[in-house]
């Protein structure tokens, strides 16, 4: 389906800071070729763009295991661009489709809307991503991956939002220590999916656990396992003094539930997109709420009211997730990467490439963590959030701001 620019330019101006281009040029031709346009001279324009109308495409996870996040970070895409344009010229339609979070299915939906899109607003998911990495670059595409997975980072013109999850958690470790929560030569329990996401969680773990003699007890499962039972007793047996978790929602509520029948009375630490508000409504709320502390590369609603006021009006019958802030962060960035390309002259794919590339030191405004740039292999930030569960909008409020924490540099890359 494709989502269509209607509302009125009321600029989200208390929630993300556009970057300042100076970009006002009007295109006047309709399709490829160039546009005229004021002091920048001619915008040359090839796929994806038609008269003053982008079209970007979202391949997302409506039905799937991350369908939740999925609907929010979309209806947030989608309200951003319903109130921003490019260079105050260029409507933006969003041409998106719904994987369901299987790799073959983004593959397929992919191929049908290659030929009619600009650049990628959002690929959900770490093995989708992967799945597109091929054709991405060969067919220039920038993209901002619903996921945080170091391998992301090594796939040209696409920026994932934040600090990668290795990074991530160990942002959320040095968090355990500096609170008194973990201790050097604990042992730490550790479920994991796999694939991408919980292999670059685990990643971290480890990471840590090398400079802190920490002891790791690893439970790999599938993102199809429901019923984590029999991890939490393998972890009760080797007395494990914090269970980190790289998983999803489904997964955490299982973990919390059967840490509390089997009397394991320990943190937990969760790496985005582990948590989710509805489990707030759930058996294992009380858990959640008492024990659990997320890394997240963004921030809370407590921190920017303004925007869950936005979100709610836009869409009353909506449930407002964290994931609210990721779609609108990744959205800013977007239009930061979009009106660099339009003060270039250059709206092509190849010149929405290099702005991308020429990005640095991203500010908004505090919706996701400071992003230092896109560079191949590298984590784009080596900041995190520490955010903990809670009876408000959104489901959690922030511990402590973007912070770097001491293992982040050593494993950035």
């Amino acid at each position: 389906m494709k989502l269509k620019r209607t509302g009125s330019a009321a600029v989200l101006a208390a929630v993300v800071v556009t970057a300042a281009t100076g970009c006002s040029n009007k295109a006047e031709d309709s399709g490829g070729g160039a546009a005229a346009g004021g002091d920048a001279g001619e915008v040359a324009t090839d796929v994806g763009v038609e008269g003053t109308t982008i079209t970007l495409g979202v391949l997302t996870d409506l039905t799937g295991v991350f369908a939740a996040l999925g609907k929010d970070i979309t209806n947030a895409n989608q309200m951003f661009w319903e109130e921003n344009q490019v260079c105050d010229t260029y409507d933006v339609e969003l041409d998106v489709q719904d994987t369901g979070y299987v790799p073959q299915q983004g593959v397929q939906l992919y191929s049908g809307m290659k030929d009619g899109i600009l650049a990628m607003q959002q690929t959900i998911g770490s093995p989708i991503n992967t799945a597109l990495a091929p054709e991405y670059e060969a067919d220039q595409i920038v993209n901002f991956p619903s996921a945080w997975a170091q391998t992301l980072t090594e796939i040209p013109g696409t920026g994932v939002v934040g600090a990668t999850y290795a990074v991530e958690i160990a942002n959320g470790y040095d968090y355990m220590f500096r609170e008194g929560l973990l201790a050097e030569g604990d042992t730490v329990g550790h479920i994991y999916f796999e694939g991408e996401y919980g292999a670059n969680g685990l990643a971290g773990t480890q990471a840590v656990a090398e400079e802190r003699g920490l002891e790791v007890v690893e439970a790999q499962i599938k993102s199809t396992d429901q019923d984590m039972s029999s991890q939490i007793t393998q972890f009760q047996a080797a007395g494990v003094d914090l269970v980190a978790l790289t998983v999803a929602p489904t997964q955490l509520a299982s973990a919390a539930v059967a840490m509390e029948a089997q009397g394991l009375d320990v943190p937990i630490l969760g790496s985005n997109p582990v948590f989710a508000p509805g489990l707030l409504a759930g058996p294992s709320a009380a858990k959640i709420k008492a024990d659990l502390y997320v890394a997240s590369p963004v921030s809370a609603f407590d921190a920017h009211p303004e925007l869950l006021e936005q979100y709610q009006t836009a869409y009353p019958d909506a449930t407002p997730s964290l994931g609210v802030l990721v779609g609108v962060g990744m959205s800013e960035i977007m239009k930061q990467v979009l009106d660099s390309a339009c003060e270039n002259g250059d709206l092509t794919r190849q010149g929405v490439l290099d702005a991308f590339t020429g990005l640095e030191d991203v500010d908004t405004n505090d919706v996701v963590v400071p992003i230092r740039g896109f560079e191949a292999g590298a984590s784009p930030s080596l900041e995190s959030f520490i955010l903990q569960p809670a009876d408000v909008p959104g489901g959690a409020t922030v511990l402590e701001e973007a912070f770097e924490g001491e293992f982040a540099a050593a494993i950035a890359g």
